[in-house]
């Protein structure tokens, strides 16, 4: 009984990632998108109101983080493929060597 619960508990882990990058990285970048369509206003817009500057500040940061996300995300396959791994030890990923 003892493995069904480990074999569980890991079945989480691996949803709650997959559903944050699987589901998330794609949302977020439906929000950017939302974000710049605000900052260009005019026909982009339902209103056709002017565009706002806040907007397009607001879409650069969004589209910042999933580029943040992908590049960590290739950052962590080659890194496996070269005998390393990405440490979180400090908060900052850090590429180190397997142990």
């Amino acid at each position: 009984m003892n493995n069904v619960t480990l074999a569980l508990e890991g079945a989480w882990k691996v949803l709650t990632v997959g559903l944050l990058l699987g589901a998330g990285l794609p949302a977020l970048f439906a929000v950017g998108i939302r974000w710049l369509a605000y900052g260009a206003g005019g026909d982009a817009e339902v209103s056709h109101e002017r565009g706002h500057p806040i907007g397009k500040l607001g879409a650069v940061i969004v589209f910042a983080l999933v580029l943040g996300g992908v590049a960590l995300g290739i950052t962590t396959i080659v890194a496996a493929g070269v005998g390393k791994k990405v440490s979180y030890e400090h908060i900052v990923p850090v590429l180190v060597d397997k142990h």
